[in-house]
């Protein structure tokens, strides 16, 4: 079409926001758009065309501007006005009536009048308006102070650039105006971006909540444009409280202002209708168009809820009313045994894979012989599958219609001598745990240590029988992780070390804080797993992550792993011992490494200094070591890159120049990984 001059182009150009601010509004807050997605279309064409003829009429509020710059050095942090604070959760009625009882000792003879909404699944952002324009958006991290993510927030499209003036609220659009809520990924959005992928023959996204906290933390705000974010606010704040009298309040100035929030909201007096409104919303929140484990109560006068005050990080007027975990149905395959650190036999549920929660598990720990009396769990049985605080995987109970007519109950004396035929248990009076015979849990922490330190292992020098047995006899080392805690001043107060020895052993250790990922695997000491099980097993799985979470189908799918091997170790990642010893090797910065021949960035050594913002150290050395390249802890003569992230370690830079290592930038890593 035909470019106007310059003064018709104008005020075409401030009607067309205004129509299609209006369009999107009606889209995104509403539902209920009033046009086709086609008319929207072409007054948008419309608009860039004329933007683009007289680009001095561009303003920061266009629709046209949603997408800004890729960022190069990562997120600024941004202190809060005020903290995001996190809520006590609680779970029945009765945890709800005490929390009553609380507020009213500190608040004695306040009205009641709760406010009652749905909580969503996602990721908690803070939106910032400065008379009526959006000027920041800041994510929650830690509750002081966030990132700044304006402009991958200004691609979502339900997030006005500026204000809408209403009748009633226009105050809010003179001066600071802060608008807090959550970023998620509707469910009709993730499950149309996850048909994308597939058909792309790419893999399918495994949850939304994840998918939209990664996504928003992307530096190029393209790709962030790329994936449908939809923000919902639930606060809103201002340098006056006494603008925001009630949350009731606060959430209709929300709706005024043109942002979307839920219309399931709502304000009761008593304690049974706030209770009559959960429980109708657990009957019906998998209809929500988002994901949610809950809602959240409060009580609805703002001024009172200050005075009520914070307690931690929880303020005293609110809480997080969390539903039953989340249940599936599987079929129990079989009940393996695993031996921990102590000789403890704990029995190990494996089941087929079911996704609970957001995530794909395939065993649970039984715990005991009187847990599977209890709930008479048998191989074959159909089970009902939750998670405990949405994390760990349980067997709730068995479908006992669905049980197969030949089964027969667990004989887990049978079961310890069929699978253990060379060892001996008993079972302590009092005691609930069978444990291995004339074994303490000193004996096989020292047997276990030994391997853990060989040749074969990590080839820990100086760390012989001898020395293992010093140790463990001193109480220094409770578990293999507690190796490297050792600090010289306790070896030295052991006779076996002197200033030498002592160094020595706390030097080897700390050169073996690396190991290649087949030698860790292997000096673990799971049941069956050689060194060239090992060996194979990391060759499949490529990292320790992948191997823990591994299906028995994936374990039984690799050259040279029987049954009897991929149920040895599933269910030695399945142990609660087992899993909260890998956690205490990530905390000590123990990372194996997984090494790969080929890539594009074989022979390259890299170090990270400083804080990373698009992703953590272990995923950086993930990505790295897929791409062919070696992840060091420290700088050498071979390292090739050092990557200089956030609060910079001075000892590392100075050791770059001192051997030439070539210093990068957090985005360059990015570029040279493909990302």
């Amino acid at each position: 079409m035909p470019i106007p001059p310059k003064d018709i182009a104008s005020s075409r150009i401030e009607e067309l926001r205004k129509l299609i601010n209006q369009y999107s509004y009606e889209y995104h807050v509403l539902d209920a758009p009033s046009v086709e997605d086609a008319v929207y279309d072409s007054l948008f064409g419309e608009l860039k065309s004329l933007e683009v003829a007289y680009p001095e009429l561009i303003t920061p509020d266009s629709p046209t501007q949603r997408v800004g710059n890729e960022l190069k050095s990562g997120f600024e942090k941004v202190r809060h006005s005020s903290r995001m604070l996190s809520l006590n959760d609680v779970f029945d009625i009765e945890e709800v009536r005490a929390w009553i009882t609380r507020m009213d000792k500190v608040l004695p003879g306040a009205k009641h009048e709760f406010f009652a909404d749905i909580k969503m699944d996602g990721l908690a952002c803070s939106l910032i308006y400065e008379d009526g324009l959006l000027v920041r958006a800041v994510t929650r991290g830690d509750s002081f102070v966030g990132e700044d993510v304006t402009n991958n927030v200004r691609t979502i499209q339900n997030v006005p650039l500026r204000l809408r003036e209403t009748k009633g609220y226009t105050q809010f659009l003179d001066g600071r105006t802060e608008i807090r809520g959550e970023i998620v990924m509707l469910k009709k959005d993730f499950e149309a971006l996850n048909r994308s992928q597939q058909a792309a023959g790419k893999p399918a996204f495994a949850n939304p909540r994840n998918l939209a906290a990664g996504t928003i933390r992307q530096f190029d705000p393209k790709l962030v444009a790329q994936r449908p974010l939809t923000f919902v606010g639930y606060d809103l704040l201002r340098d006056t409280p006494s603008e925001v009298p009630t949350n009731m309040f606060a959430y209709q100035a929300i709706s005024a202002l043109g942002l979307r929030r839920n219309q399931e909201a709502r304000v009761f007096t008593t304690l049974t209708d706030v209770m009559n409104f959960v429980y109708d919303w657990d009957k019906k929140r998998h209809d929500l168009p988002f994901n949610t484990d809950g809602l959240v109560i409060k009580v609805n006068d703002r001024e009172q809820f200050s005075k009520l005050g914070v307690v931690g990080k929880q303020p005293r007027a609110a809480v997080a009313y969390k539903y039953a975990a989340e249940q599936a149905t599987t079929i129990v395959r079989d009940i393996v045994i695993s031996i921990g650190r102590t000789g403890a036999a704990t029995p190990v549920a494996v089941f087929d894979p079911v996704v609970v929660a957001g995530t794909t598990v395939q065993h649970a720990s039984l715990h005991n012989a009187d847990e599977i009396a209890r709930k008479d769990v048998r191989v074959g049985d159909t089970v009902i599958i939750f998670k405990a605080g949405d994390i760990i995987p349980q067997v709730e109970s068995v479908v006992k219609e669905l049980r197969p007519k030949q089964s027969t109950a667990f004989d887990y004396e049978q079961e310890l001598k069929k699978q253990y035929p060379e060892m001996e248990f008993i079972r302590p009076s009092g005691e609930a745990v069978y444990r291995v015979k004339g074994m303490t849990g000193p004996l096989l922490l020292k047997r276990a240590l030994e391997h853990f330190a060989s040749k074969g292992a990590l080839d820990i020098d100086t760390l012989g029988e001898k020395n293992v047995v010093a140790l463990v006899d001193a109480g220094l080392v409770k578990d293999l992780a507690d190796i490297y805690t050792l600090t010289k001043s306790q070896l030295l107060q052991l006779d076996r070390f002197g200033e030498i020895s002592a160094q020595k052993l706390v030097d080897a250790i700390a050169a073996k804080s690396r190991p290649p990922l087949e030698r860790f695997v292997y000096g673990l000491g799971i049941r069956h797993v050689g060194t060239q099980t090992a060996i194979d097993l990391v060759a499949a799985f490529e990292s320790l992550e992948r191997l823990t979470y591994a299906t028995i189908d994936q374990l039984r799918a690799v050259d040279g792993i029987g049954e009897v091997v991929a149920e040895s170790v599933a269910a030695w990642f399945a142990d609660d011992d087992n899993i909260a010893l890998l956690a205490k090797f990530r905390k000590l910065g123990v990372d194996p490494q997984y090494q790969k021949k080929t890539g594009g960035l074989a022979g390259k050594n890299f170090v990270v200094t400083g804080s990373l913002e698009s992703m953590s150290r272990d995923e950086a050395a993930e990505k790295i070591r897929a791409q062919g390249g070696t992840f060091q802890s420290s700088v050498g003569k071979d390292t090739t890159y050092l990557v200089a992230g956030g609060k910079v370690g001075a000892s590392k830079l100075s050791k770059a120049e001192k051997y030439g290592t070539k210093i990068i930038t957090e985005q360059e890593l990015l570029n040279l990984i493909g990302q």
